[in-house]
Order: C-alpha cells, then sequence, then structure tokens
C-alpha cells in the first residue's frame, strides 16, 4: 500500500516508521529537511522536502498513486490542503491532524466534507485522555479501552513480591478455571517483545500487557502486586493544550487541581476556562516553586511540558518528596528506558495514540488498534463476518499462527476471555495479540 505521510514532526515520523517496518510503500513530505534525512538514513522509505500545500512538491510524492494520505503538520490549514488535493487525486482515504476544537466539531463538519477528511487525529486530545488512564488506575503504564469498554488492554510492570511471580501461564490458567476475567497476552523482557506462550514463567520487573474483563481489574491489580489510590489532588505541570484538556477532565470529577505555567497570558488564559483549577504562573524547573507548592502531598503530578528534560526532572523531584504517581509526558522515544530505571512512574508519548487510529484505517476491516512503544506486538479488535472460517467454529480448531493470542469474544455487548474450546459466531467482536507479519493470515480467517 502507498502512503503518502505530510509531516515529519513526532507524530508523522512515528507513523511512517511503523508503516514501513510492516512492509508499505511510505513517502513523507516536510519542509524541514533535517528531519527527513534523519528517518531516510533509519528506515526504508521515500522523503520529499517541500511544502505539503505545493500541489507540484505532492505530485512529486505520488500522490496520484497513493491510497492513504495522512496529514499531520502543526497547521490546520496545511493539512486541510493536502487532503483537498489528495482528494482531488482520487485517494481513498484522508486523514488530517486537527487542533482546533471548531474544526474538529460540529461548525467544521460541512468544511470537512467538501474537502473529503476521513479521520481526525488530534494527538493533544488522545494524550490527556491516556493520562487519564493511567491517573483512574493507579500503577499501570498504559491502558487501552477495546470493545466499547467491556474490554481492558492493561499494561504494568510485575512486582517483586508479587503472586504471580514465578508461575507459568499453564499453572495460572489452571487456577482460575474454569472462567477467568483475564488473560496475559504479550510480555517485554529484556527489551524484547512477544506473544505469551503456555510454558511462559513470569518473573519479577516483567512488563505485561493483559486482556481483562472490565470487572475483572481490582483483582488483576491485586494479583500483580499494584495498588489504587483515589484521586482528590492532582498537580499539573505545564499548561499547553494537553494540560488544559486533562484539567477539565479532572475538574469534571471534582478533583483538585493545581496548574504551574510559566507563560504569564496562558496562565491567565487557563484561569478564565478552567475556574475549578488553581493556576499558577511560575517555572516548573525552579525547586523553590515546587516546594513552596508542597510537590510531594500530590496524589499525582503529571508533567505535560513540551520540554523532555524539564518534564523529567519535575518527576524525579516530586518523587523525592513523596507524591504517590508521577507521569511524564516524553518526545524523546529514547529516554524511555532511563525513565523506568530512575522511578518514574508512568511515562506516554503522543504518537502511539494518533498511530492506532491511523493503522486501524491502514488495517482495514479493523474496529480497533493499540500499539505499544517498545515492541511491534498489537491488539486488534474485529468482527467475525458471517461464512467465514471462523464462523460456527472452535478457537483451537482455527489453527491461528503461533505469533498471534485471541484473547476475547464480546457477543451481544458481553465480554469473555477466550479459551481453546470456545466457540465463534458471526458478528463477535474478537480482540487478539499479534505481530504485524501474520495480520492477514487471521483476517483470512475471521473475514
Amino acid at each position: 500500500m502507498r502512503i503518502v505521510v505530510v509531516g515529519a514532526g513526532e507524530v508523522g515520523s512515528y507513523i511512517a516508521e511503523r508503516l514501513s517496518r510492516e512492509g508499505h510503500d511510505v513517502v513523507v513530505v516536510d519542509h524541514h529537511s533535517g528531519r527527513l534525512d534523519a528517518l531516510a538514513s533509519e528506515f526504508d522509505l521515500l522523503t520529499v522536502n517541500g511544502s505539503g500545500t505545493n500541489p507540484r512538491v505532492l505530485s512529486e510524492a505520488g500522490l496520484d498513486r497513493a491510497e492513504v494520505v495522512v496529514a499531520v503538520t502543526d497547521s490546520d490549514e496545511v493539512n486541510l490542503l493536502a487532503c483537498m488535493q489528495a482528494k482531488q487525486q482520487g485517494v481513498p482515504a484522508a486523514v488530517a491532524r486537527l487542533q482546533d476544537s471548531d474544526l474538529r466539531g460540529a461548525p467544521g463538519r460541512a468544511m470537512r466534507a467538501a474537502i473529503g477528511v476521513d479521520l481526525v487525529l488530534d494527538p493533544d486530545e488522545q494524550t490527556a485522555d491516556a493520562i487519564m488512564d493511567l491517573l483512574l488506575y493507579h500503577g499501570v503504564s498504559d491502558v487501552n479501552e477495546l470493545a466499547n469498554g467491556e474490554v481492558l488492554v492493561v499494561g504494568a510492570r510485575l512486582a517483586e513480591d508479587a503472586p504471580l511471580v514465578g508461575k507459568t501461564m499453564a499453572e495460572i490458567g489452571a487456577y482460575y478455571e474454569p472462567e477467568w476475567d483475564f488473560i496475559f497476552g504479550a510480555l517485554s523482557r529484556d527489551g524484547e517483545m512477544s506473544v505469551m506462550r503456555r510454558d511462559t514463567a513470569l518473573e519479577p520487573n516483567d512488563l505485561l500487557r493483559v486482556v481483562c474483563r472490565r470487572q475483572g481489574r481490582r483483582e488483576l491489580m491485586e494479583i500483580m502486586g499494584l495498588s489504587r489510590t483515589d484521586l482528590r489532588r492532582v498537580m499539573i505541570l505545564g499548561g499547553g493544550r494537553t494540560a488544559g484538556l486533562l484539567a477539565g477532565r479532572l475538574i469534571e470529577r471534582h478533583v483538585d487541581v493545581v496548574i504551574i505555567e510559566t507563560r504569564y497570558e496562558r496562565c491567565l488564559e487557563l484561569s478564565e476556562r478552567y475556574a475549578g483549577a488553581l493556576v499558577l504562573h511560575g517555572d516548573i524547573t525552579d525547586i523553590d516553586v515546587l516546594a513552596r507548592e508542597d510537590i510531594g502531598s500530590f496524589d499525582a503530578v503529571v508533567a505535560a511540558t513540551g520540554e523532555d528534560d524539564a518534564n523529567v526532572l519535575a518527576c524525579l523531584y516530586a518523587k523525592s518528596e513523596g507524591a504517590s504517581e508521577t507521569i511524564a509526558v516524553v518526545h524523546r522515544l529514547s529516554l524511555l528506558p532511563l525513565l523506568e530505571q530512575v522511578g518514574i512512574d508512568a511515562a506516554l508519548s503522543p504518537r502511539t495514540a494518533s498511530a492506532n487510529v491511523v493503522l486501524r484505517m491502514v488495517r482495514g476491516g479493523v474496529t480497533a488498534v493499540a500499539t505499544f512503544l517498545e515492541g511491534n506486538v498489537e491488539v486488534l479488535e474485529f468482527e467475525v463476518s458471517s461464512g467465514s472460517r471462523a464462523d460456527g467454529s472452535g478457537v483451537r480448531d482455527l489453527h491461528l499462527p503461533g505469533q498471534m493470542l485471541l484473547a476475547a469474544i464480546v457477543r451481544d455487548g458481553k465480554a469473555r476471555i477466550a479459551r481453546g474450546r470456545s466457540e465463534l459466531r458471526a458478528r463477535d467482536h474478537v480482540v487478539a495479540f499479534v505481530t504485524p507479519d501474520c495480520v492477514d493470515e487471521v483476517k483470512q480467517a475471521f473475514r
């Protein structure tokens, strides 16, 4: 599949990287030659230097042969113009990153339809949602909701004293017979990520991805050695758009919110828009400012500025002062291993949420996709088609690829963990761990 990505920033570069690794014909357009050179030196893709609004540049990128265009620059106008030209050239699918709420919402609906935007991305909003999930599920590294919230994909490190340490998947399964509320799907250990097998034994500090029925999440947290904290007070460091969106979500839940922002004008804007929050003017790298506000007394501290170094240092100080949970937004993926070593509870990047939306479109016939920064295993949700090989078959009779684990089945709005004896029916939604190289084979069984 030929895919043109307009914008080689944080989001665009990650999407291009992920798609090129899967063998797609990817072309990246950007006016920053340095960004393009960095991408071309690492990945098998083409680059075109120039503006995403320029017809000649888009023609050089092979727009007329593309099946998907993903416009993710920092400019809404550039993204819309790129999508408009894509539709004029007959491109089937156009994705635009839009930050303006009116352009994304009802006021911009007619314009989006006229231009032909098929899908809208908003990395700031998706990042705020991801942080909110981490705050609600204390101790986890990531949370994804699938099947209308009936199924959770939870990522967390196994505590040293957790009851599961030393147990194999077969032993865990036997203990929870006959009905399971969760299933361990993927394991990250020593920088390698793989789909779980029956003989896999768990070790302390393993990073696990678990598919869980919503009602089983509390037991899952207990057996993994995770604690639960009721949110009362949260400090947000930085007052950008992501921070504002997060503050709004917390205020709706009656959480006391304190925001520290370095730009005075932005402080005034935040105070006016989020009247339920205490907005303070200050520098988050100034320890005196953080100490004066007693940063260690907060249930959670979220560092969401655009500066990775400031976010990391502020979280380290908050943790040293006793903050229950620290979450850092980072843009350089190379920092992630370091953050785990120094004790920051969770780190996330705006890249993955946007990539998940794009991958759902590229996959075709997939309801949802969840990807992870440290590996190529992903979670897919899709529907069993009438007349497919899966329709009326048992899971064990499908002989699915070794690098796939069918984790959950959702029927009539109710989720259950998939077993070898489970029977599938048309219109069931299934949730599965897969590697990209077996996606096509998996889809053939269910479509």
